[in-house]
């Protein structure tokens, strides 16, 4: 496997904690991932990604090899079933040029977002990853894809590693003691924003609710596994609680579904019936066909041609 990376070393600046220069490898090769997708002809895959790696310090680097504008957006690999909040530009050009889908987008978007104003703030101005993890980098099209893997290999024979973190400035937050000082702030935000946070999150939980109650209601009318329906004052009873409902709407389900299958078993019962009768009907027809050749043969032999 490791014939199919390419090698993409870094030069890591002195820091004022290890005041040392030192060389960092990172390992590309063109996404291939199990399930295809429609961007990985023009997606990376990186391996052994920096530690304190962020998307402003990979476009900075991208930008160093293949210029400006090839670079779209990054995803490590702890953010992979992490739901975005946002969606990227190319994102939204593609959701604008399918007019149908627009409302179901729109709404899956909107529900994201009240879902991501119900948690809390981080407690972190800057994640760290894992050492060695990895990565898939969104480039602009398949061609970008090419210049940067001939920029890598061009690097082994100049020497001239690009320099981590340099032209990202103030587009990260820093490390160090400042990381630690944000995150003893961040870890007791003020009351408004908690005050927030929890009405964004009963905001959601009423609408579940009433999505709840309108499923019961529809299943109001629905009989149990004998095909009664209970009765009670005031009315038929729904199920009470919302898993009770998807337990009723599961059974009517499965009712229907048990429903189809016997009626596909009698079609198939009346099928193989057909076959045996279109089988037995062939086999009267050849034995008949063999008695008349055998009767033609017996013939053709007591005739004598006169001389």
């Amino acid at each position: 496997m490791a014939e199919e990376f390419s090698v993409l070393p870094v030069t890591v600046p002195p820091l004022p904690s290890y005041p040392v220069q030192a060389t960092h490898h990172i390992y590309l090769r063109r996404n291939a991932p199990r399930i295809a997708t429609a961007d990985d002809s023009r997606s990376l895959f990186l391996a052994n990604v920096p530690s304190d790696s962020t998307e402003a310090h990979f476009r900075a680097l991208f930008a160093s090899l293949v210029g400006a504008g090839r670079f779209e957006t990054i995803q490590f690999e702890e953010d992979k079933n992490t739901a975005r909040s946002s969606l990227e530009p190319t994102q939204a050009a593609r959701l604008a040029a399918h007019h149908k889908k627009r409302k179901r987008e729109d709404d899956e978007l909107q529900s994201l977002k009240e879902e991501a104003a119900a948690q809390l703030p981080d407690t972190w101005s800057r994640k760290l990853h894992r050492s060695g993890g990895s990565a898939v980098v969104l480039l602009a099209d398949e061609k970008s894809v090419e210049s940067v893997l001939k920029a890598v290999r061009k690097l082994k024979k100049s020497k001239k590693y690009p320099v981590w973190g340099e032209g990202v400035k103030d587009k990260a937050p820093p490390l160090g003691s400042h990381w630690l000082r944000a995150h003893s702030k961040l870890t007791y935000p003020g009351g408004d924003v908690v005050q927030a946070a929890v009405d964004a999150y009963f905001t959601i939980f009423n609408r579940k609710e009433e999505e709840a109650a309108q499923l019961a209601k529809r299943l109001r009318n629905e009989p149990d596994e004998d095909g009664f329906v209970t009765v009670t004052r005031g009315g038929r009873a729904a199920p009470a609680r919302r898993d009770e409902a998807e337990e009723a709407k599961q059974r009517m389900l499965a009712k229907q579904q048990k429903k189809n299958d016997d009626m596909q078993n009698f079609y198939r019962f009346q099928l193989r019936e057909k076959r045996k009768a279109e089988q037995s009907d062939l086999l009267k027809r050849f034995a008949e066909d063999k008695k008349r050749v055998n009767a033609m043969r017996e013939k053709r032999g007591k005739f004598r041609p006169e001389r």
